[in-house]
């Protein structure tokens, strides 16, 4: 099979955590016989440095022609008080209104070997911790009217909260296709005792649910959900829930690992096409870029999601996966994850270390 994409390389340690994803991309294509053509775009900080546009044209052209987007890390502090239309990460928002993406996947799961990081006791972890966050992203207050001006209580701003049958319905057959392929239950989140916007996206959830007979549906509030995945966070399997909420629990569920740097994004259209991240974009201290120390596992599990969402390739997604897992389990650690212990490699060694697991099996 023909495996192509477009790779942004993005900022910062951008363009170092994508050389080990496209390495591991050549190991799993060695190992299942597929072939694979990459297209580097100019985007991001190399852009604007040309004088060009954050996405230029002829980089957006070539992203619409494929079925899938490797997008690195973007943003760089130099351009942060300039305004958005100059600043590398427009890129990314260019690409997404262009492709039209409307439900985001995001996974996190606990390993074994790194539960020391997490924030939660011991007992809390007993059951591990599996998850996948789905969530839309087409529709709710971020994707609405914008209001501002002035009432009786001085200035005032405000978003509506916008859902139509169409976007649920889109959001939860991802979630319930998920939940088939994985251990079969689907949380549903929401604030349908209050708000009229929930109590539409329950109801069209729970007709989703109807043709998925095997896989089991929870409906929670999106605060008492908070509570429980702290709680119990081995409890749960696949959540799915609306823009702002999702926003808002995934990113909770990341770091209740402790290890928010190992998790991947993708971001699917109507169509298909994939934009295809790391879970955080932003990696805080630019004094490692270019020092070989950042993790890359984060850009690697997103190329795993690209071979599963974008091309069908379960097998092999599961693979780049396994090697991850192998990996962590030999007690191989970047900085991030190194403790007394654990042996410290840096970005390339670890790229390599699990595109040799890969090769190993075949």
């Amino acid at each position: 099979m023909k495996l192509e994409a477009a790779v942004i390389n993005g900022d910062g340690v951008g363009p170092e955590m994508m050389e080990e994803a496209v390495r591991v991309l050549g190991a799993v294509c060695r190992r299942f016989g597929h072939t694979l053509k990459l297209h580097p775009v100019l985007a991001c900080s190399q852009a604007l440095e040309a004088g060009k546009e954050p996405l230029p044209q002829e980089s957006l052209k070539i992203c619409t022609q494929v079925p899938a987007v490797l997008f690195g890390n973007s943003g760089l502090k130099k351009y942060q008080d300039k305004p958005l239309e100059e600043r590398p990460e427009y890129a990314l928002m260019i690409l997404r209104k262009v492709l039209q993406v409307s439900t985001n996947i995001r996974p996190v799961r606990m390993y074994p070997s790194l539960k020391c990081f997490s924030p939660l006791k011991a007992e809390r972890l007993e059951n591990g911790m599996d998850v996948a966050f789905v969530r839309d992203i087409a529709g709710g207050v971020f994707c609405s009217a914008k209001v501002s001006g002035n009432g009786e209580g001085g200035k005032e701003a405000y978003e509506y909260e916008y859902y139509n049958e169409a976007i649920v319905k889109k959001t939860a057959f991802t979630a319930f296709k998920l939940a088939r392929s994985r251990k079969g239950r689907v949380a549903n989140l929401d604030k349908s005792n209050v708000l009229g916007s929930s109590r539409l996206w329950r109801q069209t959830v729970q007709q989703i649910a109807e043709d998925f007979p095997d896989v089991e549906l929870e409906n929670l509030y999106i605060d008492n959900a908070a509570m429980e995945l702290i709680r119990n966070p081995g409890r749960f399997d696949v959540f799915v829930t609306s823009n702002l909420f999702g926003d808002i629990i995934s990113d909770e569920g990341t770091e209740l690992t402790g290890t928010p740097y190992l998790y991947p994004s993708a971001e699917l259209s109507n169509t298909e096409q994939g934009i295809y991240t790391p879970n955080q974009l932003h990696y805080p201290d630019e004094s490692v870029i270019g020092k070989n120390v950042v993790n890359p596992i984060g850009m690697i599990a997103a190329a795993a999601q690209m071979l599963r969402f974008s091309f069908g390739l379960e097998a092999e997604a599961g693979a780049v996966e396994e090697a991850i897992r192998q990996v962590l389990a030999a007690n191989i650690a970047t900085e991030d994850i190194w403790h007394k212990g654990k042996v410290l490699v840096g970005t390339k060694e670890m790229g390599k270390r699990i595109a040799d697991e890969i090769e190993a099996v075949s």
